[in-house]
């Protein structure tokens, strides 16, 4: 069992790494292996809708996302990390999602996934909800914690003092290590993946 957290923040270090890394520590105890992603602080371009990853397996844009979808591809469970700008998750950020959830093609089906915000102040419910949408179009279980996931705070040591925040932190590094191991036991007992059926696009304009 394996547990990718990105980093989608341009700060290496700074609120959103102190928040997946307290999911990471948690995950650890509980036995999981973990990875931690940074998506760096260079300019990541957006989807150009061509459709090229369909045929090549990556996108034609080379850049840190093209090494992130292998990563997202041998995981268990998918937590993004991002912080809160202009009450949307970082541009960055907004832009590798897209593309990793456009090259997996589908393939992140059934695996965990888990959104954390970082926030001064306000925009982290509104970001959360970005972040959850791709899981929800992407066949994959959210994991949820005892309140949105989301920790305020302008610096790491002030994240680190939002105790009720750093505490659903704990939380969804439990939920997530209970529910993989649950989908580990089901599959020992022969319990077998939702069968997928084929995808059904409708158009509304004829």
């Amino acid at each position: 069992m394996k547990v990718l957290l990105v980093n989608g923040s341009p700060n290496g270090h700074g609120c959103t790494y102190t928040a997946l890394k307290e999911i990471e520590k948690t995950l650890r105890a509980e036995g999981v292996e973990t990875e931690m992603f940074y998506l760096g602080n260079k300019p990541i371009g957006g989807c150009l809708g061509c459709g090229a990853c369909k045929k090549l397996g990556k996108c034609v844009q080379e850049d840190v996302v093209n090494k992130l979808l292998p990563k997202a591809l041998e995981a268990d469970g998918i937590v993004l990390g991002a912080p809160v700008h202009y009450a949307s998750a970082a541009g960055q950020a907004s832009c590798a999602y897209d593309r990793l959830f456009v090259m997996s093609n589908g393939a992140f089906a059934n695996k965990l996934g888990a959104a954390v915000v970082s926030c001064r102040r306000g925009g982290a419910s509104a970001t959360f909800d970005q972040l959850n949408k791709y899981f929800t179009i992407s066949n994959m279980p959210v994991v949820s914690g005892t309140y949105w996931n989301q920790v305020h705070g302008n610096t790491p040591d002030e994240v680190k003092q939002d105790l009720e925040g750093m505490q659903n932190m704990r939380a969804i590094g439990r939920n997530m290590a209970w529910l993989l191991k649950c989908i580990e036991a089901g599959k020992n007992a022969g319990v077998a993946l939702p069968e997928q059926e084929e995808k059904i696009k409708t158009n509304y304009i004829r």
